[in-house]
């Protein structure tokens, strides 16, 4: 009997899939009962990020973005030069 479950649900799946509309989602039919009266205006493709930058990037004149970048690889690059002078002391140290 769970064959012929698997086998009906497929073919209402397939009956769904090769519908000739197709009803849009909730959200689809919210907003676009929304933008009917007030459509919204134009976005670009990337908005511009809000300004969360500390006092002292401001002053330099350098992003927020590419200073935190560079401190997030110096730390990385701190901590796996830690880890391998750690593992190089374990290593040499006499018993």
């Amino acid at each position: 009997m769970p064959e012929r479950d698997d086998e009906e649900r497929e073919f209402d799946i397939k009956w769904a899939d090769g519908a000739e509309h197709k009803e849009p989602s909730a959200r689809a039919r919210m907003l676009a009962a929304r933008w009917k009266d007030n459509p919204p205006g134009p976005v670009p493709f990337r908005g511009e990020p809000e300004h969360r930058g500390s006092r002292r990037s401001s002053l330099r004149g350098a992003s927020p973005r590419s200073s935190s970048s560079w401190v997030s690889t110096v730390v990385v690059l701190g901590c796996v030069a830690a880890v391998i002078v750690f593992l190089g002391y374990i290593n040499f140290r006499p018993y």
